[in-house]
C-alpha cells in the first residue's frame, strides 16, 4: 500500500501540472468546441462532425487539417473515456501521462492510432470518408459582426447580446421518433401485399421559450472578413433534432486612417508642395499605437506611393505580415502673390 505522504505528493503534482497546463494550449474541450459539462452525446456529435471535415481524404496535402484532425481524434479518446475524461478533468495532461506510467489505461491517448479511432467511431476500414449520416438539425444563424480594425490586427474579444428559442418542458405527452416500418399482408393463397405503417413513440411535450445572454466573441489576429466564429450546436433548435450552430461572420468596421485590402494596409497623406519639393519629417500612428516614420529627404510626387514591408495586417495564424501603403497627396496652394511668383521662376528659371 502507498504511503500517505507518497500519496499526497503524487495528487499536489497533478495539480501543479494541471494549472500550467492549462495555460499551455487549448483544452481538449476546446478541441471539440464543447463546454466542460458536455454530455457523452454531445462528445459523439462534435467529434462525428470535426472528423469528418478535417479527416485527410477530404483535406489532401493541407498540414493544417491533419494537424487538426489529429488533435480531434486524440481529445476524443480522452473525453470518450470515462476515467481518463475524470482524471484529465481533476489533473490535467500531466495527470493522465502519470496514470499511463502507473500502468492505467493505454497512455492517455498517446497510443491509439488516429485511423483506427476513425475507423471504430464510424466503422469501415481506411477507406475513402462516408458521407455524415443524414441527421435533422436547427437553422444555422449567422451574424454580421463589424470588427474594429484594431481588434483584427492586435486580436480581442466583443461581447454579442445573443437571443433564441429554448427548448423547455410542457404540459402533455406527443408523438416523437416516428419512422416507416415495413409488413406484409396475405390477401390470398400465396399472395401478399407489402405495407408501410408509420409507427411513433410517446415523448414529454415541449415548448419554445425566448432566452437571451451575453456571448464573448474572441477575434483572432489577421482574420479575414468573410471568416466565421463558430459556436456549435448554439443555433435555433429543433425538435427531435439537434439545433443548428451560430457563426459570427467577421465584417471589418471602417477605420479613420487605414483602408484593409487582403493583408494590406492602404492610407493617404496630405502633404504641402514645400514638403513634396524639399523633404520632409513625418510618422503616423499604427493600429497598436506604434510610430511609424514616413519621413524622406528626396521630392515626392503627387499620387505617389510608398510601401512600408511588413507593416501591414498580420496573416491569420501565421508570424508574417502584409505591407503598408501610403499615398501622398500634395496639397497646392490657392493664390500666389506677386513676389512669391517672382521668386518661384528665379529658382525654377
Amino acid at each position: 500500500m502507498a504511503h500517505p505522504r507518497a500519496n499526497l505528493f503524487f495528487l499536489l503534482s497533478c495539480l501543479l501540472c494541471y494549472s500550467l497546463n492549462a495555460f499551455a494550449g487549448k483544452s481538449y474541450y476546446d478541441i471539440l468546441q464543447l463546454s466542460k459539462g458536455a454530455s457523452e452525446e454531445q462528445i459523439k456529435r462534435a467529434y462525428r462532425k470535426l472528423a469528418l471535415k478535417y479527416h485527410p481524404d477530404k483535406n489532401p496535402n493541407n498540414q493544417e487539417a491533419n494537424k487538426r484532425f489529429a488533435e480531434i481524434n486524440n481529445a476524443y479518446e480522452i473525453l470518450s473515456d470515462t476515467e481518463k475524461r475524470s482524471i484529465y478533468d481533476r489533473y490535467g495532461e500531466e495527470g493522465l501521462k502519470q496514470h499511463a506510467a502507473g500502468g492505467g489505461g493505454r497512455g492517455g491517448g498517446m497510443g491509439m492510432d488516429f485511423e483506427d479511432i476513425f475507423s471504430s467511431f464510424f466503422g469501415g476500414g481506411g477507406g475513402p470518408v462516408e458521407e455524415e449520416e443524414r441527421i435533422v438539425k436547427g437553422d444555422d444563424v449567422v451574424v454580421e459582426l463589424d470588427v474594429m480594425l484594431e481588434d483584427l490586427y492586435m486580436g480581442g474579444s466583443l461581447k454579442v447580446w445573443r437571443e433564441k428559442n429554448v427548448l423547455k418542458p410542457a404540459p402533455g405527452k406527443r408523438r416523437c421518433n416516428c419512422r416507416n416500418e415495413v409488413y406484409h399482408r396475405q390477401i390470398g393463397p400465396g399472395m401478399f401485399q407489402q405495407m408501410t405503417e408509420q409507427v411513433c413513440e410517446q415523448c414529454p411535450n415541449v415548448k419554445y421559450e425566448r432566452e437571451g445572454y451575453f456571448i464573448t466573441v474572441d477575434i483572432e489576429k489577421g482574420m479575414q472578413d468573410g471568416q466565421d466564429v463558430l459556436f456549435y450546436e448554439d443555433g435555433e433548435p429543433i425538435i427531435d433534432g439537434e439545433p443548428g450552430d451560430l457563426k459570427f461572420r467577421i465584417r471589418t468596421a471602417p477605420h479613420y486612417l487605414f483602408r484593409r485590402e487582403g493583408n494590406d494596409l492602404h492610407t493617404t497623406i496630405t502633404i504641402t508642395l514645400v514638403q513634396a519639393l524639399v523633404g520632409f519629417e513625418k510618422t503616423i500612428e499604427h493600429l497598436d499605437g506604434r510610430l511609424v516614420d514616413i519621413s524622406t529627404k528626396g521630392m515626392t510626387n503627387p499620387k505617389q506611393v510608398r510601401k512600408f514591408k511588413g507593416e501591414g495586417m498580420p496573416l491569420h495564424m501565421s508570424t508574417k505580415k502584409g505591407d503598408l501603403y501610403v499615398t501622398f497627396e500634395v496639397l497646392f496652394p490657392t493664390s500666389l502673390s506677386e513676389e512669391q511668383k517672382t521668386n518661384i521662376k528665379a529658382i525654377f528659371g
